[in-house]
């Protein structure tokens, strides 16, 4: 039987979750903005709640959290909302990385049709862009510095520790797309200075069409973000529409789950990718790892194996295993990995590499027979 392997594109829903989930559609059926009967405030109630568990698990006040459909509007309400502050203080210049997910990327070329300046950073080989590279583009006509925690196709860790700690005193907005680090780094989220945080929710055990803008007060003032579409003052004004209960019920237990159980998942994720790597090694196939795993995360791992057509295997393979070449948001274009590109490996390594993600509820045995069988197709078809 075929294993999942492709996590970092969507996770499985954690079945605690569906079944709260299921429970508020059966039971929470009014809309949580009606003040008038107490259908509308048992709504609120759940939707309240939920915003507490997400608050928890950053480490941040509840009335920071805003939730919209997942990080894709997130991110465009971070980016796209702060354009008549921009306007209005003169700062039309925008700092990210070439590596960002589509969701960030497109928006600021956007922004760029619009008069906006913008500066992309590239990593070097190891994946990760360098602090002080990102820092250095900072002007005084800096509105924003938009970087993401975790990349969604090699895993690698990026510096935003240290680029919250020297953004933090000036006048410069710094967000963080944390999709990929959210429930799992845990620790090392709750430790950064940010002013805007985006996540999804079914990342990590959530459901789909859920997710979350942090927006985090300084000095009593969340940040000049304003709506980018109309329609009503939901979510105090930030994202207009009625809240779907349900999923957000479940963003929020997604958050307290991973909470209480996010020490344990990583030790259990650590011991898979030890595993992976070990079936590789005893392979006898030609790898190469992109990316420094000196700073990667444990549920990913991208490589290259050598001489072999990643299109190909992953055709040939998909009786085994669920695997990508690249994030979900470009899978139906041939065109190779943009973030490969960055990272300035060849275009024929490029060709050759696959993206292997997974979860702690992944069965090891499963993964360790399927990754067997996975090599042992690459070797039929590798040149």
């Amino acid at each position: 039987m075929s294993v999942y392997l492709d996590y970092n594109a969507s996770a499985p829903i954690d079945m605690r979750v569906l079944d709260k989930m299921v429970d508020v559609y059966k039971n929470v059926y009014g809309n949580a903005d009606s003040r008038t009967h107490q259908y509308g405030e048992n709504a609120r109630e759940v939707v309240e709640t939920a915003r507490k568990q997400v608050a928890s698990l950053l480490g941040i006040k509840s009335d920071e959290v805003f939730f919209t459909s997942g990080a894709t509007e997130s991110n465009n309400i971070a980016i796209q909302g702060l354009v008549e502050y921009a306007e209005k203080s003169g700062k039309k210049h925008i700092v990210t990385t070439s590596i960002e997910h589509k969701a960030v990327l497109e928006t600021v070329r956007h922004l760029e049709d619009k008069g906006f300046m913008v500066d992309y950073v590239s990593p070097d080989s190891s994946g990760r862009v360098d602090a002080k590279a990102v820092l250095e583009k900072v002007t005084e006509h800096t509105v924003l510095v938009s970087v993401m925690h975790v990349n969604n196709e090699t895993g690698i860790i990026q510096p935003v520790l240290e680029i919250g700690k020297e953004l933090a005193d000036r006048e410069v907005l710094f967000h963080i797309d944390a999709t990929q680090s959210c429930g799992k780094l845990v620790d090392e989220i709750r430790e950064l200075d940010y002013n805007m945080l985006s996540f999804s929710a079914h990342k990590f055990g959530g459901p789909q069409g859920v997710g979350v803008l942090v927006l985090r007060k300084k000095s009593f003032k969340l940040p000049p973000v304003k709506a980018i579409q109309f329609g009503g003052q939901q979510e105090h004004g930030i994202r207009p529409g009625t809240v779907p209960v349900a999923l957000i019920a479940g963003c929020g237990l997604a958050c307290e789950i991973a909470e209480h159980e996010y020490k344990k998942n990583d030790e259990i994720a650590k011991n898979i990718k030890s595993e992976v790597l070990r079936i590789m090694n005893d392979s006898g196939m030609k790898y190469r790892i992109n990316g420094s795993q000196d700073h990667c995360v444990n549920t990913t791992l991208n490589v290259c194996l050598d001489g072999v057509s990643s299109e190909a295997l992953m055709i040939s393979s998909k009786q085994y295993c669920g695997v990508s070449n690249g994030s979900a948001c470009t899978s139906k274009s041939y065109s190779p990995s943009y973030v490969l590109v960055a990272m300035g490996i060849p275009k024929e390594q490029i060709e050759s590499s696959i993206r292997i993600s997974w979860g702690h509820d992944v069965c090891k045995e499963d993964i360790c027979e399927n990754v067997e069988n996975l090599l042992n197709v690459a070797k039929q078809i590798g040149l």
